[in-house]
């Protein structure tokens, strides 16, 4: 197998550093190589070719991305990244081939275009937010959403490329209530669960 890992986190000096997210990015790359697997990285923050980057995606079995959630969303980099590296898959037709609708046949279902199947996606993240914050109806921001919800912009972009995306994982309360040791071996055991 071949792994892609891609660690989204955008550095603030003096506030947000990423360790915790390069520390969930060394527990992937382990769990891989432990088992043999070839791995690729992107740190996105350090730079990156959009070509080599779909190359990579190409060449994938599977993608983990690693992202802390900035204002219920992955950094702005991860953006920019997705709009230049699957652009590119785009043009070339590599990723997709359009969102599977025709003028001819409108009624193919939106989103059907995707070539990258049968490859897999993870998203794993870490949040100010608790676990209990998501599936509660009463909680002021999720209103009831579940993670997966609140990870619907990250993974859609992949569904619509033909992605199977696999159970997410979060890092939850990492500033007012962390247990990190307890979480990343939590994130090796879901790996090892779901790969």
């Amino acid at each position: 197998m071949k792994a892609l890992l891609i660690n989204t986190h955008l550095p603030y000096p003096n506030w947000s550093e990423g360790t915790l997210n390069a520390s969930a990015q060394a527990v992937a790359r382990d769990f891989f190589t432990s088992r043999g697997d070839e791995v690729v990285e992107t740190v996105v923050a350090e730079g990156y070719d959009a070509a080599e980057e779909e190359q990579k995606f190409l060449a994938a079995d599977v993608v983990i991305v690693q992202a802390p959630i900035n204002w219920f969303s992955a950094p702005w980099i991860w953006k920019k990244y997705v709009d230049e590296v699957f652009n590119a898959g785009l043009h070339s037709a590599s990723f997709l081939t359009g969102d599977g609708r025709t003028r001819k046949d409108p009624s193919i279902p939106y989103g059907s275009g995707g070539l990258m199947g049968p490859r897999k996606v993870m998203v794993t993240t870490t949040w100010n937010a608790p676990r209990e914050a998501f599936d509660e109806p009463t909680n002021p921001v999720f209103l009831g959403r579940s993670l997966a919800d609140a990870l619907s912009d990250i993974t859609a972009a992949f569904r619509f490329c033909g992605f199977e995306v696999l159970p997410e994982f979060a890092f939850f309360d990492i500033f007012k209530n962390p247990d990190i040791e307890a979480d990343l071996a939590a994130y090796k055991a879901h790996l090892a669960a779901n790969l």
